[in-house]
């Protein structure tokens, strides 16, 4: 069995009185893109320092490949990069004198500044001053110096914010180019919900310091499922559609119901027969947005 990169086990976090992170468990295998979303003051940001060891839990453990975070800190940090926030650069440096600057930190070889500045399409620009870089070349360029050291997890902290929607599609193939080939665990914070949708293969939802939701994206998105159908007379068809034991919703000429596609012919049918015209039916799919949205009560992500 595959060990999983990073757990996260009842994870808690209380400051005086009030209780920052309660209980709050998850895990990521190696390849997966996780995501991890929640409104102001959830506890994201909270969470993500205890994964990293910048504060200490008040109980709960992390594990990052199978070391203690508590424990074994040095051991487990050597399997991390991590961008908390926006990327630590000196801009009035070239790309490649920032990587130097880290690879000396890390005590890498030089050689590696190479290899990542491949990995994230940025070899070409690395004489040139940071100050010079787009945001989103920026991003890049942070996220090469996380992954100076080449560790099994890497951690962002809202990696395409402020990004337009080409830097955004960058950086969403770029990471998960990353956990595909490099078999990369990559813990991505984010308030874009649906390139979250579009980057993650496993999502966890965070609200008031407890976990709500957390499980594969094709499993949260599809747990609701319905038919939406748009007719010339939508008072006709509801009563229709009631008589045949079946409750819907409407707006305007449309109205929907929760039933799978294969039972959509005979709706159809018994709406074509007493009159009804139908002008279109398309199954309706929850986005995660959505879905979100009605977990949190309609709060917003940070």
């Amino acid at each position: 069995m595959t060990q999983a990169t990073l757990v996260a086990s009842n994870l808690t976090k209380v400051i005086g009185k009030r209780t920052i992170v309660d209980h709050v468990s998850f895990s990521l295998d190696p390849g997966q893109v996780f995501g991890f979303l929640g409104p102001n003051g959830a506890g994201k940001t909270t969470t993500i320092r205890m994964l990293v060891g910048l504060i200490k839990p008040t109980a709960g453990t992390v594990t990052v490949c199978g070391y203690d975070v508590r424990r074994d800190f040095v051991k487990a940090m050597r399997s991390v990069g991590c961008i908390v926030e926006n990327p630590d650069l000196y801009r009035f440096m070239t790309g490649r004198e920032n990587l130097e600057h880290f690879a000396r930190m890390l005590g890498v070889e030089r050689s590696e500044i190479e290899r990542v500045a491949e990995l994230v399409a940025l070899a070409h620009r690395l004489e040139q001053r940071v100050g010079t870089y787009s945001l989103g070349m920026r991003q890049r360029l942070g996220i090469a110096q996380a992954m100076l050291g080449r560790p099994k997890l890497l951690i962002l902290d809202e990696p395409a914010n402020g990004l337009d929607p080409a830097g955004i599609r960058e950086i969403r193939e770029l990471l998960r180019g990353l956990a595909r080939d490099q078999h990369m665990s990559v813990f991505v914070s984010s308030h874009l919900l649906a390139e979250v949708e579009l980057m993650c293969d496993r999502v966890a939802i965070i609200h008031k310091g407890r976990l709500l939701r957390e499980g594969s994206v094709a499993e949260m998105i599809s747990s609701r499922r319905e038919m939406e159908f748009r007719v010339d007379d939508v008072a006709r068809a509801m009563a229709i559609v009631h008589h045949r034991g079946l409750e819907g919703r409407t707006d305007g000429d449309r109205f929907w119901l929760p039933i799978d596609e294969s039972e959509t012919p005979a709706i159809v049918a018994a709406l074509a027969s007493d009159g009804v015209a139908v002008f279109h039916a398309q199954r309706r799919v929850e986005t995660l947005e959505e879905m979100f949205l009605q977990a949190t009560g309609g709060e917003t992500v940070d």
